[in-house]
């Protein structure tokens, strides 16, 4: 099963029709299941009320939500480690560490460079 963890920024792009949304459509289209934190919804619908933009049920009907159960304090500090990004791209970082401790079984889709080149640093599959 190919899984991919999704970083509100290409949902954002999907939603706002911006350039390169149609790549990223097909790009997730290749997995069985796209998972995201609940960050991703506020995100998202504060982005789309901003633009004044209705959709957001659209494209957060193909995400399954991830909830920690507990603080990801150890996931938080390997990003970190790994190099510095913003809060919100920290915890869907650490988040997507939760669900695959081993990285590389995991795809981290964002169109954010700086969380990019932090994933990748992770090991995670682009």
């Amino acid at each position: 099963m190919k899984i991919a963890y999704v970083d509100t920024s290409c949902l954002v792009a999907v939603a706002l029709g911006e350039r390169g949304a149609a790549a990223v459509e097909r790009r997730l289209a290749r997995f069985d299941r796209l998972v995201s934190s609940n960050l991703l919804e506020a995100e998202l619908r504060a982005a789309l009320r901003r633009e004044g933009v209705e959709g957001a049920s659209r494209v957060l009907s193909s995400i399954t939500w991830l909830l920690p159960d507990r603080p990801l304090s150890a996931e938080i500090a390997a990003v970190l480690e790994a190099g510095y990004v913003r809060g919100a791209d920290c915890w869907h970082l650490a988040t997507a560490l939760y669900l695959a401790p081993e990285p590389s079984e995991l795809s981290f889709m964002t169109l954010d460079e700086r969380q990019r080149d932090v994933a990748a640093l992770l090991g995670f599959g682009a």
